[in-house]
């Protein structure tokens, strides 16, 4: 039985720093309904903006 492994992610560049949890918050605000079965993140920092995808089908943006 594998062991499960505390993470810490934190996404930086420039002069921003941007943990996971601070981006799954704000791509749930986004979307703005509870239904939330799988959420699917996708940052760009070049563009100061993430996507996100979900259930699968249902997706959005915000800036950075």
């Amino acid at each position: 039985m594998a062991t499960k492994v505390a993470t810490k992610i934190e996404l930086q560049f420039g002069d921003h720093a941007v943990s996971e949890d601070e981006l799954v918050t704000r791509a749930k605000k986004a979307y703005g309904k509870k239904d939330i079965k799988t959420l699917n993140i996708y940052v760009k920092p070049e563009e100061y903006k993430v996507y996100y995808v979900v259930n699968d089908e249902i997706t959005g943006s915000y800036d950075l």
